[in-house]
């Protein structure tokens, strides 16, 4: 199988010149980086389940990823400085390339009753985000050793300038939008 990257650079860029009207190979848009993340919610006390969320994380992104503590105490919610708050990976280079193909050839057509991803999420200035309620849709997950579920917030940051620039680049990477 020929590397995503590389197929990018071949095929997707120079399709993408000329749609998006570019003068430059250098001015059309690319992915920067893709953050996954998830909160850790009602598991912040218990130091085994914030290992083993940290660990399917991994085992999904093939990379380790970091665990965020809290800054500011907040008693409404029990949460004290320094206790965990959530967990993220940052993808960069081949490592976000083999992480987007498995989430839009593995990942996303496994979701249950999937018409496609929202086409509302892009924040303005050419940046996505998807919402996972189920971390499970990953192959790397054994559904033996699930006790509990959780959701990933995935988000791509690209260098397009508008939604529009961006909103072409991912349906050319393959990301399914809804239709209308």
């Amino acid at each position: 199988m020929e590397n995503f990257l590389t197929k990018f650079n071949k095929e997707i860029l120079p399709k993408l010149k000329i749609s998006l009207k570019k003068g430059n190979i250098n001015e059309v848009p690319r992915i920067e980086k893709i953050v996954v993340a998830t909160g850790i919610g009602d598991y912040k006390e218990d130091k085994g389940a914030v290992a083993k969320i940290a660990e399917e994380i991994a085992r999904i992104t093939g990379q380790k990823p970091q665990i965020n503590l809290s800054r500011k105490a907040v008693s409404a919610f029990k949460l004290r400085i320094g206790q965990p708050v959530g967990i993220s990976v940052t993808l960069r280079g081949e490592r976000m390339y083999d992480f987007l193909t498995k989430l839009v050839n593995i990942a996303l057509p496994r979701v249950r009753d999937f018409k496609g991803v929202s086409s509302k999420a892009f924040d303005g200035n050419g940046n996505y985000s998807i919402g996972l309620r189920d971390y499970t849709i990953f192959p790397e997950v054994k559904y033996e050793d699930v006790d509990k579920t959780f959701g990933l917030q995935v988000n791509f940051k690209t260098t397009a300038k508008n939604d529009a620039d961006a909103r072409a680049l991912l349906t050319e990477l393959g990301i399914p939008f809804e239709k209308k």
